[in-house]
């Protein structure tokens, strides 16, 4: 058989990537009932350190306190963006809850630039944002203000990355930050197991929930980097919101109105707009600007890469 074009399979990696992220979530939806999203996200950060801190290697001991107050930073970061995540998905549901994440390196894109092409694409996220939740007596005001904070910890967290990558190679950086985060949410697992929570079928969802949206979202990114320009990769990384709504509606019953559709459609648009348009005495790209974004569900976003 004729070897599979790289571009297409640089497309079906990603695809197959951002389809395990979001079952990943799914998965971990299930754990809610025992453990809640605290827990959920403790198991999560345990099987991030998990793969890792092997594949890393940081040199903990020589690390100097410019390399290491970064990366305490980014530990903070992955504990309440993955918490914030989680928590958003249990209150308005997985599409709502992703897309509003993704406001995050959306922001960060947009806000380097003063062009007018730029303005109308926040303008258009705004509109794309009020559609989405439409603000009413019976909007989740808690929930959409979690779901924005997963988004800002992302924002920080692509900053964050650009400060650490500088001073350690490779993936130390959130290797380290993912193993601080993993002891930090320690005592959480400690206490559910006290208390009988941490059954089986919680721990099981749980696992399988970081390995679809942490392991496997990582290995397939860095493959799909091999094949695909990072600007495309960007552009792709889009579709994540649309995904999360399609899972959660058939994994988890999550049903959307209309209106939800629509604003989920004006945000990724404008974000593949924010990544695929050149821009003019820029780094380039949106994800050139941000630095890459990181494979989502490992770090997410992702994070969103993301751990």
């Amino acid at each position: 058989m004729p070897a599979e074009p790289r571009p297409l399979r640089g497309v079906t990696t990603m695809l197959g990537s951002a389809l395990s992220n979001q079952v990943g979530a799914a998965v971990g939806a299930h754990a809610f009932g025992a453990i809640g999203p605290p827990g959920v996200v403790a198991v999560r950060q345990v099987v991030a350190a998990a793969v890792l801190l092997p594949v890393a290697r940081p040199p903990l001991r020589r690390m100097t306190w410019p390399q290491w107050w970064p990366v305490l930073l980014l530990a903070v970061v992955f504990g309440c963006m993955n918490l914030a995540l989680y928590t958003a998905i249990d209150r308005i549901g997985l599409g709502l809850a992703v897309t509003l994440e993704f406001l995050g390196p959306l922001g960060v894109a947009l806000a380097a630039s003063r062009s007018r092409r730029d303005l109308l694409i926040a303008a258009a996220v705004a509109a794309g944002v009020y559609v989405l939740v439409l603000p009413g007596p019976s909007s989740d005001g808690w929930g959409i203000a979690v779901g924005m904070a997963g988004g800002a910890c992302w924002a920080a967290y692509i900053v964050l990355n650009r400060v650490a990558g500088a001073r350690l190679p490779g993936v130390q950086a959130p290797a380290v930050a993912a193993g601080l985060c993993a002891l930090a949410y320690a005592p959480v697992l400690v206490l559910l197991a006290v208390q009988g929570r941490l059954t089986a079928a919680a721990l099981g969802f749980s696992v399988v929930a970081g390995v679809l949206s942490s392991v496997v979202p990582y290995a397939a990114d860095l493959t799909a980097l091999r094949y695909v320009p990072p600007r495309s990769f960007g552009v792709f990384m889009s579709v994540h919101p649309v995904l999360a709504a399609v899972v959660g509606l058939v994994l988890l019953g999550q049903v959307l109105d209309l209106h939800e559709w629509v604003g989920i459609a004006v945000v990724v648009l404008a974000n593949a707009a924010a990544v695929a348009l050149p821009r003019r005495g820029s780094a380039g790209s949106a994800v050139e600007q941000v630095g890459q974004l990181e494979p989502a569900g490992l770090l997410p976003a992702r994070d969103d890469g993301a751990a």
